[in-house]
This record gives C-alpha cells, structure tokens and sequence, in this order.
C-alpha cells in the first residue's frame, strides 16, 4: 500500500516524533539516521533531505520534546486560579512522579549537550523558558500579596535544580524513593521558596493510581496531577 503524502511540516513532526522514540530506545550516542528511518519505513535519504545531519536532527527532536511540556506548563500556570495553586499544580506536573518530560530524553540530552553546541544551545534555550515562566508567576503571588519572596528568579532556579536532580536519581535508580515521598518532597521545597506551610499530597501512594485529567482539583492543598510514566503530556 502506497504511502500517504504528507505535507512538509507533518512529516518533519512525523520523523521527529520517531527520533524521540528511538532516542528514547537506544540513546543519543547510538541512535542513527537509519534508525529512524526504518521506524517508519522511509530511506535515509528523506531523514537527511528534512535534517540535513544526526547533530541537527536530534537537536530538533530535542526541541520538539520540550515544547509540548512547555505548551503544557504554560496552561498549567494560566489557571484562573491563585498563583500558590497554579505554582503547585506545576511543581507536581513537573516532578519525577507527573507527566512532565520524558526524563530519559532530558538526561540523554544534557548528557550529549556537553559535546554537541548545537544541542546545548537548544537545552539552554528551553531550560530559560521554564524557568522564566515559574519566576513570572512566583512575581505575580509577590504582588498579589499571597507570599513573600525577595528574589522570585533565584527562587524558579533552586526550585527546578531540585527537581531535575530528584528525576536524575530516580531515573537512574528506579524504585529507590516512594512516589508519596517524591511528592512530599517536591511540595515542601515549593513551599520553602515561598515562606509557605507545605501542602502534603492528599492521595495515597498506591504505586500507580491514575487520577483523570479532568478530575475536579482539591478546595485546598495542592491540585491533583495525574501520574504516569514520564513523558510529554498532550491534551
């Protein structure tokens, strides 16, 4: 059966979404063009026509990750909603135990990005953006008067250091913290930045309960975010 005609942007997301996979799969070090490229059935030569090199392709891929959690992240915060709630809503979404990131993506890059500047220019690149959209709402609690923070930028980059740090370890070490704990832990350095009681998750650490999408969010404490495997979340 003959291939459907794609137009040019869908099937740049289309190899995209294959070099996630196999990155994904096989790491950044191994993966090749021909990898993708059997993935879904076309030869090297349409990879190399769209990404004119692996650096460039997987740069891209990288990128192409990370917007949708940034896509995500910015609906998570442009709740109508108190700036504490959205904050917690985020910093759940995000941690290790959300569906922000597919964090085995996120570590292969930062560990590639190191020898790869135009994978390093991307990370950096994204990495301000979330950063900066945190800082933005920690500003607007600032001067809503819901909580005191002297310096809502240096408070995002501690924030985010924490939770990167936490997924490296429990990446690499699966199953050596609860998600209960994981969950705590998130929500207590938030409220550390914002001179806030914690606000300890209300659910269970039942190893894998799903709470839907949809799901009303508590009247207090922090929202309710669904669990899953890491990776990027769509609507």
């Amino acid at each position: 059966m003959a291939r459907v005609r794609l137009s040019v942007a869908e099937r740049r997301d289309e190899l995209l979404g294959a070099a996630v996979e196999q990155i994904e799969a096989r790491g950044v070090a191994a993966v090749r063009i021909s990898d993708v490229a059997a993935a879904l059935g076309v030869s090297n030569a349409l990879v190399l026509y769209h990404f004119s090199s692996k650096e460039k392709l997987v740069a891209a891929a990288f990128a192409h990750a990370a917007e949708a959690d940034l896509g995500q992240l910015r609906r998570v915060l442009g709740r109508r909603s108190t700036a504490e709630r959205r904050l917690r809503a985020a910093v759940r979404w995000y941690a290790p135990t959300g569906q922000a990131k597919g964090w085995r993506l996120w570590i292969e890059g930062w560990a590639a990005s190191l020898r790869d500047p135009e994978l390093r220019r991307v990370a950096a690149s994204l990495d301000q953006e979330w950063k900066a959209a945190l800082t933005r709402v920690i500003e607007e609690g600032v001067t809503a008067g819901e909580f005191p923070c002297a310096d809502p930028a240096a408070a995002a980059w501690r924030l985010t250091a924490f939770l990167d740090g936490l997924a490296v370890q429990t990446t690499a070490y699966p199953g050596s913290l609860s998600r209960a704990a994981m969950l705590r832990w998130a929500d207590e350095a938030l409220s550390r930045e914002l001179n806030l009681p914690p606000a300890h998750p209300e659910e269970p650490d039942t190893g894998g309960s799903q709470v839907p999408e949809d799901a009303p969010e508590p009247e207090t404490g922090a929202p309710r975010v669904p669990e899953g495997t890491p990776g990027p979340e769509t609507d």
